[in-house]
């Protein structure tokens, strides 16, 4: 697994953003607002090299040629149901972007990713994709993810996490060693349960407030 294809964004709002996020007794309303924050900040970095195009517009002064991202080409894959906890952050910095949902559950004995649920927008081939889902934990999920994604022939697909460690990249990369991560954090490893460690608990019971 080459470096280039893991980001870890160590921007110091988002690492101050996440330390907050990690913290046991944070409450549930601001884990809520602290995943607004990072997801609009990881926005930033994830659409840093995405192609661009000329559109001519007209300034207070002259008529001028300016780049644009064409936000319409961009979907937002949500991993139901934590990477819901992504969106609203994301579409405040790519207002345009159409929003797809996958439905995954993990299995409790086999750990693995069971899909339920599947719905992506027209004309995927035209299309960037950033698929949303808090925690890379073992992998499995993501790469079932990606597997069902790529079967619509998206443009391109790149994956947004909180919190990923070497076990969920290794499993991710294996399957998929063209899609890039972006990620603030990669921790030490799994525990027994298959969460990650130190990490922050259950993303999804954390945001929506069920546990």
């Amino acid at each position: 697994m080459s470096a280039r294809q893991v980001h870890v964004i160590n921007h110091p709002l988002v690492q101050h953003k996440l330390t907050l996020m990690r913290r046991k007794d944070t409450s549930t309303k601001s884990f809520r607002e602290l995943v607004h924050e990072i997801s609009a900040m990881l926005a930033y970095e994830i659409t840093r090299d995405m192609p661009m195009q000329e559109i001519e517009i007209e300034t207070p002064l002259e008529p001028m040629k300016s780049r644009v991202i064409d936000g319409k080409k961009v979907v937002l894959a949500s991993i139901l149901r934590a990477g819901n906890g992504f969106l609203d952050g994301m579409l405040n910095v790519i207002p345009g972007a159409r929003v797809g949902h996958i439905g995954l559950y993990r299995d409790p004995d086999t750990l693995q990713a069971v899909e339920y649920y599947f719905k992506m927008p027209s004309d995927m081939h035209e299309r960037d994709v950033i698929v949303l889902d808090p925690m890379l934990a073992t992998g499995n999920s993501a790469v079932a993810a990606v597997d069902r994604l790529k079967l619509t022939n998206p443009r391109s697909i790149r994956f947004a996490c909180l919190v990923t460690c070497p076990q969920g990249l290794k499993t991710f990369h294996d399957h998929h060693p063209d899609v890039p991560v972006y990620t603030p954090a990669v921790d030490r490893g799994l525990n027994s349960h298959g969460y990650i460690v130190p990490g922050l608990g259950d993303a999804g019971d954390r945001i929506f407030g069920t546990k």
